[in-house]
């Protein structure tokens, strides 16, 4: 008898266990519905008032065997897997999402197919300081058969007592110089005001890691048909990342770049901490291009050699990286830049081989 009553009560166990997962997945489609609603009216996916009030009510009710604090940890895991959820949808619907677009957006700037599964890079000076400085590199750069040509003319800096750039002197000597080498520009523009200005001067608009989240400007940029280079925040998750991209994905202009430029952790040998990782992670959850910007994530010239070849082994489609003809005296990260000499070996390192 024992031995039967035994079976008995796990037969009900088991019916139980297929309502309770009935139940369950009946809540989820409608934890969905209300995320899209929420989602719709731009309100927060997570409501910790209207959750503490379910606890409550549910211990309310609660009649035994099981504690209140047993009662209270199994709901706030169904809550946290409902929120989850709701996630996962607005990830699916995302713009940027590779389950909205599974090939790869290639972005064509000047005759560079950036995202078409071969190796680009992106070299010049931190900061454009004069004709001559500028021409320097960018000359050492056509020489090496490269297109694509960097330079600061806005440089938001941590001190406001720090060289600033020159501005749209900067631009118009970048222009120049990109015309003499036939070179594209590639340039950090600050204000959306000056977008609509500074496209007659850059081939690609950059977005700063201290703007990333400047929705003004992200808005701005995504309203016109130019390339744009968005570096992930120096503190932002890869989500947001992701959702700063959005914000220009959902203007109209779906050319982006992501780079990768390293993130603040509490590591003090390198500039910021490379999060090499988030290449293959970007590339699986995107359909973008995604570069890795050795210089400002190590700030250190000795290590963008060894950076770049991890970056491209784990998939990045680019490289970007500092060149000044004589560091020691830039008005800008000296100590990131390499010289022109430097320059040569890392170009025969990373290119040639």
């Amino acid at each position: 008898m024992t031995k039967e009553r035994m079976e008995q009560l796990r037969e009900q166990i088991d019916e139980i266990n297929f309502k309770i997962l009935e139940l369950m997945n009946e809540r989820g489609y409608l934890a969905k519905e209300i995320g899209e609603l929420k989602k719709s009216q731009g309100m927060n996916r997570y409501d910790p008032v209207r959750e503490r009030k379910m606890l409550d009510r549910l211990i309310q009710h609660n009649d035994g065997p099981f504690d209140d604090a047993t009662i209270e940890h199994i709901f706030k895991e169904i809550f946290k897997a409902s929120l989850e959820l709701q996630e996962i949808e607005q990830q699916k619907t995302l713009l940027v999402s590779r389950k909205n677009k599974k090939e790869n957006t290639v972005i064509n700037i000047k005759g560079e197919n950036i995202g078409d599964e071969n190796p680009h890079f992106i070299f010049g000076p931190c900061s454009v300081e004069s004709y001559e400085q500028t021409r320097a590199v960018a000359k050492s750069v056509k020489e090496k058969g490269l297109k694509l040509f960097r330079g600061g003319a806005f440089k938001p800096r941590t001190s406001p007592y720090d060289f600033q750039g020159l501005g749209w002197d900067g631009l118009k000597i970048l222009k120049e110089i990109a015309e003499e080498f036939d070179l594209a520009v590639v340039s950090e523009i600050v204000h959306p005001s000056h977008i609509e200005r500074a496209l007659d001067y850059v081939d690609v608009i950059q977005i700063g890691a201290r703007n990333m989240q400047n929705f003004e400007l992200l808005k701005e940029a995504g309203r016109v048909k130019k390339p744009v280079l968005l570096k992930r925040g120096m503190s932002a998750t890869i989500e947001e990342f992701m959702l700063a991209a959005e914000y220009i994905v959902s203007q109209g202009n779906e050319e982006i770049i992501l780079c990768e430029r390293g993130i603040r952790t509490y590591e003090r040998a390198t500039r910021n901490t490379l999060d090499i990782t988030s290449v293959p992670i970007l590339k699986k959850e995107t359909h973008l291009p995604v570069i890795v910007d050795v210089t400002h994530s190590t700030g250190r010239r000795d290590l963008l050699l060894p950076a770049a070849k991890a970056a491209l082994a784990i998939g990045a489609d680019g490289i970007m990286a500092e060149v000044h003809p004589d560091p020691a005296v830039a008005l800008s990260d000296a100590r990131q830049q390499m010289d022109l000499g430097q320059f040569d070996m890392f170009f025969k390192e990373i290119v040639e081989k």
